[in-house]
C-alpha cells in the first residue's frame, strides 16, 4: 500500500510516502517557517522528484494530533484537501504513536513520548517494545511531568523520551529521580516517515476514514476557546 503522510504537529514540517513498510520518499524543513507557507511546496517537489504522483497513492495520512493546535489544522486540512481531490481514504494517525515508532528497534525499553503542552504539561503516552512490535500501554493524554514521575516510579524498564519534548521531559524525570535516556537527535523528533508507518497498520486493521470524517485530536481546548469560556464566566453570560 502506497501512502502520502504528513506531519505538522510541531515546529518541523514534513511529508513521506511509503509503500508496504519501505521508504520511497522524505522531506523536512525545520527552519521555523509557517506550515501554511511550506508544506503544500514541499509534498508538490517531492513527488515530483521521485516521480510519484497523487493519483498514485492509495492513501493520505496525517499526524492528527496532539500538537499545536495551528499546526495539527494545517496538516488535517491540507490531508483533508488532498485526499478529495484524489478520491483516497484517509488515516488520523496519532503524533505520539508515529514518533514512538522510531524507536521500535529497543528491545525491552519503555518509551516515552512527550510534546511540550505548556501550562507545566506534556502530551503523553507510553509504548513498551515487545518482539519488534510497540505495545501501547496508555491512551494519548495530557500529564504534569510530577505526575508522570510517580507512574513511573520505581518501574524496572530502560526508559527513553522522545518527541520536541523529550528534552523538556528527560530532564525532569531525571530531576526527579525516575531514570530516563533521551532519543538521539536524529530520532528525537515526530516526522512524516513514522505516520506513514502507523498508517500502513491502520490501513490493516481497516481504520481509515473518509476525507469528510478525518478530523484533528486537541486533548483539550484551544488557548482561544478557553479564553472565551472564562470570560463567559466572568460576565455571567
Amino acid at each position: 500500500m502506497k501512502i502520502l503522510a504528513l506531519e505538522t504537529s510541531a515546529r518541523a514540517c514534513s511529508a513521506a510516502v511509503t509503500q508496504d513498510g519501505q521508504i520511497l520518499a522524505a522531506c523536512c524543513q525545520n527552519s521555523g517557517l509557517t506550515h501554511s507557507r511550506t508544506l503544500m511546496p514541499m509534498v508538490e517537489s517531492m513527488l515530483k522528484n521521485a516521480d510519484l504522483t497523487l493519483d498514485g497513492m492509495d492513501a493520505v495520512a496525517v499526524a492528527a494530533g496532539p500538537g499545536s493546535f495551528t499546526g495539527i489544522r494545517i496538516g488535517v486540512a491540507a490531508a483533508k484537501g488532498l485526499a478529495f481531490a484524489a478520491g483516497l481514504p484517509c488515516a488520523a494517525v496519532s503524533t505520539l504513536e508515529a514518533m514512538a515508532l522510531g524507536l521500535s528497534h529497543l528491545e525491552g525499553h519503555l518509551i516515552v513520548c512527550a510534546m511540550d503542552a505548556r501550562r507545566s504539561q506534556i502530551y503523553n503516552a507510553l509504548f513498551e517494545v515487545r518482539d519488534g512490535a510497540l505495545v501501547r500501554l496508555c491512551p494519548d493524554r495530557a500529564a504534569t511531568l510530577a505526575d508522570l514521575a510517580e507512574e513511573l516510579r520505581g518501574d524496572p524498564r530502560p526508559k527513553i523520551a522522545v518527541g520536541d519534548g523529550g528534552a523538556l521531559c528527560q530532564a525532569a524525570l531525571t530531576e526527579l529521580g525516575v531514570a530516563c535516556a533521551l532519543a538521539p537527535a536524529r530520532l528525537l523528533h515526530q516526522n512524516a516517515i513514522g505516520v506513514a508507518l502507523a498508517a500502513e497498520a491502520m490501513a490493516a486493521a481497516g481504520q481509515l476514514v473518509t476525507a469528510q470524517e478525518l478530523l484533528p485530536v486537541y486533548l483539550r481546548p484551544a488557548q482561544a476557546e478557553r479564553l472565551r469560556d472564562r470570560q463567559k464566566k466572568e460576565s455571567g453570560t
